[in-house]
C-alpha cells in the first residue's frame, strides 16, 4: 500500500520524532511487515528531510527492538519470532508477575490515581476502531505497574518485552476485533488496579499470571486458520472427473 509524503513542514527539531512516530506506528499495525527494508535514502526521500533525522529515528527504533541492523548495516523491520513465542510467553509472565508483586507491595496514592486514568483510557481506546490506541493504552498501563514497584531493573526488563509483545498484541486485537468480541477486554485492567490499591500482593501474581495466559491462548487460536462453513461451491457438474491435488 502506497503511503504518502506528509503535506505539512516539520517544526524545528521535530523531525526526528515525528518520523519516529510514524514509522513506530506502521511497524506496530504490520503496516511495515516483518522484514521489511528501511532504507535511510527512501526515507529521506519519502519524508523530505535529510538522512540524519531518519538515523534518528531508526536509532530510536532499534532500541525498542522494533527494528534490526543487520551484518551489512542495512535496517529492517524486526521479525516476528513465532518460533520463540512460548520462551517470550515464560519470560514475560515472570517479569509481568514480578512488576506487579512489586506495584502491590510499594504503589503510593499518586501510582493508583495515575493508574486509574490509564485503566479509564484503556476502556476509551476499545471503543477506537483503530487498534493502535489499544496497544498504546495496554503499554502505557502496564509500564505504569512496572513504575509503581520502584525498581529500576524490573522496570527496564518488563518494559523491553512490553514493547516486543505490542504486534502480537495487534494480531491478538485483530482477531478479538473479527469476532466482534473486543469488548471482552473491558476493565481487566481496573481488575489489576483494585488489587495493587489493597495490597495484596499474592492476588497480584496471580492476576498477572492469568493476563499472561489469557493472551498466550487468544494469540495462538488468532493463529489458527477457521474455515467459512458458510462458503459452498457446490458438486461437480455430472461427469467430471475428479482430480486428486
Amino acid at each position: 500500500m502506497a503511503i504518502e509524503k506528509p503535506k505539512s513542514t516539520y517544526q524545528r527539531g521535530s523531525a526526528a520524532a515525528e518520523i519516529y512516530a510514524v514509522l513506530r506506528d506502521e511497524i506496530l499495525t504490520l503496516t511495515l511487515e516483518p522484514g521489511s527494508p528501511l532504507d535511510e535514502t527512501i526515507l529521506s526521500n519519502r519524508f523530505s528531510v535529510s538522512r540524519s533525522p531518519v538515523r534518528e529515528a531508526l536509532n530510536r527504533l532499534l532500541a525498542e527492538r522494533l527494528v534490526e541492523t543487520l551484518p551489512n548495516r542495512s535496517t529492517i523491520v524486526a521479525p516476528v519470532d513465532i518460533r520463540g513465542f512460548g520462551a517470550f510467553i515464560a519470560a514475560l509472565d515472570i517479569q509481568q508477575r514480578h512488576a506487579t508483586r512489586l506495584a502491590a507491595m510499594h504503589r503510593t496514592a499518586a501510582d493508583i490515581i495515575r493508574l486509574r486514568a490509564l485503566a479509564n483510557a484503556f476502556n476509551d481506546a476499545i471503543d477506537d476502531e483503530y487498534s493502535l490506541q489499544i496497544l498504546q493504552a495496554n503499554y502505557a498501563f502496564h509500564v505504569a505497574i512496572g513504575e509503581a514497584g520502584g525498581n529500576p531493573y524490573v522496570l527496564r526488563q518488563y518494559r523491553e518485552l512490553l514493547s516486543e509483545a505490542r504486534r502480537l498484541l495487534h494480531i491478538h486485537v485483530h482477531y478479538l476485533d473479527t469476532e466482534n468480541r473486543k469488548s471482552v477486554l473491558r476493565d481487566q485492567h481496573h481488575d489489576f488496579v483494585d488489587i495493587i490499591e489493597a495490597r495484596d500482593v499474592a492476588a497480584a501474581d496471580a492476576i498477572a499470571h492469568a493476563h499472561t495466559m489469557q493472551f498466550h491462548d487468544r494469540f495462538l487460536t488468532a493463529l489458527r486458520y477457521a474455515p467459512d462453513d458458510s462458503f459452498d461451491i457446490g458438486t461437480p457438474p455430472a461427469g467430471t472427473k475428479e482430480t486428486v491435488a
